[in-house]
C-alpha cells in the first residue's frame, strides 16, 4: 500500500469512474466554522490512498476533488458522516452525494453493542486494530508526519 500526499487538489482522473470512493476528513477541531479543514482522505478501495492537503491560506477550489465528491455515479463512503459532510459542504462548498455512512450501518445492524465506531468495527468485522494515537494530533502543521500519515490512509482503507 501506497500513501500518495497531494496539495490542494487530486490530478485529474485519478480514480476510474464509477467506483466508490471511501472518504474522511481531518480538521483543527470540531467546531466546522472556527476548525478549519486541513485533510481530505481518500481510497477507492485499491492498494493506494490519496491525502489531500488544505494550507492555511487555501482557498479550497480543488476543482478535481469537488467533481468526485460531487459525482452522482460514485457512492461516497463516511465513517460518522455528518461531521466530514459538514465540513466539506462548509469549506471546499460542494455537496457530496450519494452517501453511505458505515457508523449509521452499523447502529442500525449491530444492536446488540453501543459501540459503533471505526476501530471496534475495523476490529470485530476485520480483525485489525487500528491506532487512533493521531486521532487529535495538529492536522494543520507545516509537515505531517508518517504517523500521520499512515493514521489518516487508514481511516478510508477499512
Amino acid at each position: 500500500m501506497t500513501v500518495h500526499l497531494h496539495e490542494e487538489d487530486i490530478p485529474a482522473n485519478l480514480f476510474v469512474p464509477g467506483v466508490d470512493i471511501a472518504v474522511d476528513t481531518e480538521t483543527m477541531g470540531l467546531i466546522t466554522p472556527r476548525d478549519r479543514l486541513c485533510l481530505v482522505q481518500l481510497s477507492d478501495g485499491g492498494p493506494d490512498e490519496h491525502l489531500v492537503r488544505f494550507a492555511p491560506d487555501s482557498d479550497y477550489a480543488a476543482p478535481n476533488l469537488r467533481a468526485l465528491l460531487a459525482d452522482p455515479a460514485r457512492v461516497k463512503l463516511f465513517h460518522f458522516a455528518r461531521f466530514d459532510l459538514a465540513a466539506i459542504s462548509h469549506y471546499l462548498e460542494v455537496t457530496a452525494a450519494p452517501v453511505y455512512c458505515t457508523k449509521i450501518a452499523s447502529r442500525l445492524v449491530r444492536t446488540y453493542t453501543d459501540r459503533h465506531g471505526l476501530k471496534e468495527l475495523v476490529r470485530e468485522l476485520l480483525g485489525q486494530d487500528i491506532s487512533k494515537a493521531q486521532q487529535s494530533s495538529d492536522w494543520g502543521g507545516p509537515v505531517l508526519s508518517e504517523a500521520q500519515k499512515d493514521y489518516a490512509a487508514s481511516d478510508v482503507r477499512y
